[in-house]
């Protein structure tokens, strides 16, 4: 979402490296950059006001830091009002203490109200280990309540709702809760394609009467300043806690994202970060601040993948390093593991480091379907022992798995190339310190004092 900004705040820093101390001059050039970039950037005028003066006022006649240079201190002084824009600190969930903790959606048509709602549910269920319920008071837009269910069903969730009014629906649905001892309740009220009296009244009275812990509003990230204004409106008739954002892996400016805690108090919470019902992660400031500003997301990196890698086959992995041995059934399990945890693009852009034109390159998920066919072709022996795949055999491979044999050449010459690095790593001091520690945290610490009695 914030590709574009990343580039135009990349540019303005690279002008600062090497200068040995910062002038007024200099920063007023990288503040008149700064200010088109969040413009251009779809940010609302007032917040851009005010983030530039705050930044200038932290950096005219400021002495540099001994240990930062001028573009270093820079960024460190943008990252923390980046920082303080997005919302300060991560909201921290909490839960009633009679339960159910109760979740009111509100939102416009088309917004993705009811995927928002099925994922949260899920989220709820896998990070929190809660036991949520999900009640389908949308009767507005037809087959709303059949959509809830279906996703509801996907994530293992139940749905409640029936033919009747809203505010009955949802005054029931906080019963059947209780009833069933779900401990938290995530209600999914109507939209519109435009806000009107009859939408707010309606969504006030199903507030009344369940009396939510928390109010979310669900926006589309890819309407802009339209987003923040939906905000205030909704903002005025149900005081919100916070806004999910939808739609965040599109191509949008990222101007709904860096305005609405400015312009309405409430933070970001969520955001939906794909199609499945995993795409979905709590909203993290410091960290979209480290990637706006072109660092990573190391720390979601990794959170990704202890939810979505299997990590006794991690071990075995590591251990067959150790001892120098990777093959194509090795690779194949990790292209395996690297797929659950979401679009390849997206896992490339929370790698710190990387320069522009990998971090914004466009990686196309598919082209590891004929990778996985490739090797899916091969015999068992083939794949633990490349080197005996001759001509004859990668004709074999060619046509079983639907492509070339120069596409075969190809995976083989760069899989040789992959095995020599991955033999060079084996040899690096601390690896087997490291594959040692993590065996040790596991099933394998057992079996190894079995060995030595």
């Amino acid at each position: 979402m914030f590709e574009t900004l990343t580039d135009r705040f990349d540019a303005v820093f690279s002008k600062l490296r090497g200068r040995g101390r910062l002038s007024e001059a200099d920063v007023d050039d990288a503040l008149r950059e700064i200010r088109l970039a969040l413009l251009q950037a779809d940010v609302n005028l007032r917040v851009v006001r005010d983030f530039v003066a705050r930044v200038k006022d932290e950096l005219v006649g400021v002495d540099l830091s001994q240990s930062l240079t001028p573009s270093q201190q820079v960024v460190q002084v943008v990252h923390d009002e980046m920082k303080r824009i997005l919302g300060g600190e991560t909201l921290r969930l909490a839960y009633a203490s009679r339960p159910p903790t109760v979740i009111l959606l509100a939102g416009l048509q088309g917004s993705g109200k009811t995927t928002t709602a099925a994922k949260l549910a899920s989220f709820y269920k896998r990070n929190e280990g809660r036991n949520p319920l999900l009640v389908g008071a949308d009767l507005q837009r037809p087959a709303a309540v059949e959509q809830l269910r279906v996703l509801g069903e996907q994530v293992g969730v139940p749905v409640f709702s029936e033919a009747s009014d809203p505010v009955t629906v949802a005054k029931k649905g906080l019963e059947e809760a209780v009833r069933l001892g779900r401990d938290v309740l995530i209600v999914d009220t109507a939209g519109r394609l435009a806000i009107d009296e009859e939408l707010m009244d309606e969504v006030r009275r199903v507030s009344e009467t369940t009396t939510p812990h928390y109010t979310f509003l669900v926006i589309d990230a890819m309407t802009g300043q339209d987003a923040v204004a939906t905000a205030e409106a909704f903002h005025k008739t149900l005081e919100l806690d916070g806004v999910i954002l939808t739609k965040v892996d599109g191509d949008a400016r990222g101007g709904a994202a860096l305005s609405v805690k400015e312009v309405v108090g409430r933070p970001i919470v969520f955001t939906s970060t794909g199609e499945k019902l995993g795409d979905f992660d709590q909203f993290h400031p410091d960290r979209m601040a480290d990637r706006i500003l072109g660092m990573g997301d190391v720390l979601t990196l990794i959170e990704k993948a202890e939810a979505n890698l299997d990590r006794q086959q991690a071990e075995v992995t590591l251990d067959r390093l150790q001892q120098g041995h990777f093959s194509l059934e090795d690779f194949l399990e990790q292209m395996q593991q690297v797929k659950k945890m979401g679009p390849l693009s997206g896992l490339v852009g929370m790698i710190p480091g990387l320069p522009k034109e990998l971090r914004n390159a466009e990686i196309d998920d598919g082209l590891m379907g004929p990778i996985e066919a490739i090797i899916r072709s091969m015999t068992p022996e083939e794949r633990q022992n490349p080197s005996i795949i001759n001509g004859s055999r990668r004709l074999r491979v060619a046509r079983g798995s639907g492509t070339s044999t120069t596409e075969v050449n190809e995976l083989l010459d760069r899989f040789k190339q992959m095995q020599a690095y991955m033999r060079q790593m084996a040899t690096m001091p601390g690896l087997s310190g490291r594959v040692a520690r993590r065996a040790g945290s596991g099933g394998k610490k057992s079996n190894k004092k079995k060995k030595r009695r």
